[in-house]
């Protein structure tokens, strides 16, 4: 009889553990630039490997790549949906919004990686002469672009053309915050592509910094263009000394998580256990399943750290 009611336990035990378990659902983006950059297939699939390595028992993992939009089955399930892709007009969210807004209500979790927490861009609050905007930018400027509105909702904050600006620089971590997805990180610098300047939500509304750097004067450009530069950037940046935000998390009202992080232009930046650790458990966080107390910690050899990236010609 006490064999019978251990036997029980353990099966009764081990249901539920699986029925807790969260479903991650990653989304890789079709090949772009040159090698080693914007490895979205290679970089999908080391975060699926990371997370079934250090966290098996939390999660269970599905990943779409190539470009290709996962199973309404597979976005039903999920309890977290992570992009890492290209972004702009070709974002592949953009023809699912509706989909998503659907999950997002519901309180799924979304996370966007480095291009991907770029949607649409559609100029809006703009003065014209002869129907051509005004220079420089109005800082009553925004954007009603695709996705626009919606990516300020669940990410929290958006990269926004004429607003936002994508140097490529060294930034300098130098303390994080008490929040979940800090855990185990350590202070760490990284160069990469880090977006800064982004749209967030009015007010900051649930949103909290999570990577926060000073940026180098010389990387600012003194010319005003979609990517490269504007008056508020020059104001925040040279003026203001204002540290930038390049990864957040928010609490959205309707119950779910985001998460974006402007990093990931390079493909060695994975290589980093920081930033691996960062985006790691961010993902878990988004998902509300537990972060570990050390963060998520993953072990990878070099040829897997390189292991399945797309074939590219070398950029001449």
């Amino acid at each position: 009889m006490r064999l019978f009611l251990l036997i029980v336990s353990v099966s009764l035990a081990t249901v539920l553990c699986a029925a807790d378990k969260k479903n991650v659902l990653l989304i890789a983006g079709s090949p772009s630039h040159g090698p080693g950059e914007h490895e979205h297939n290679a970089g999908v699939q080391l975060l699926a490997a990371g997370l079934k390595q250090a966290v098996p028992d939390l999660v269970n993992i599905s990943f779409s790549l190539n470009g290709e939009w996962p199973s309404d089955a597979q976005i039903a399930a999920a309890d977290t949906i992570v992009i890492y892709s290209d972004g702009g007009k070709k974002h592949p969210a953009l023809p699912h919004l509706d989909q998503l807004a659907k999950k997002m209500s519901a309180g799924c979790g979304f996370v966007c990686l480095h291009y991907a927490v770029e949607p649409a861009y559609a100029r809006a609050g703009w003065l014209s002469v002869d129907g051509k905007p005004v220079s420089p930018p109005p800082a009553g400027r925004f954007s009603v672009g695709k996705g626009a509105k919606e990516f300020k909702d669940w990410l929290g904050g958006y990269f926004e053309s004429y607003y936002s600006v994508n140097p490529h620089w060294t930034a300098d971590f130098k303390s994080l915050p008490d929040h979940p997805i800090s855990r185990g990180v350590k202070s760490f610098s990284s160069r990469d592509e880090w977006y800064f300047h982004m749209r967030f939500k009015d007010k900051m509304e649930g949103v909290t910094p999570i990577l926060i750097s000073n940026v180098p004067p010389e990387i600012i450009s003194s010319q005003d263009g979609p990517y490269v530069g504007n008056p508020d950037v020059r104001r925040e940046v040279l003026e203001e000394k204002k540290p930038q935000i390049v990864a957040w998390a928010v609490n959205r009202n309707d119950g779910g998580r985001g998460f974006g992080f402007c990093g990931g232009h390079y493909h060695s930046g994975w290589a980093n256990e920081n930033q691996r650790m960062l985006v790691l458990n961010a993902i878990l966080w988004t998902a509300k399943a537990d972060v570990p107390a050390g963060g998520v910690v993953t072990k990878f050899s070099e040829d897997e750290l390189a292991a399945n990236q797309d074939k590219k010609p070398v950029r001449k």
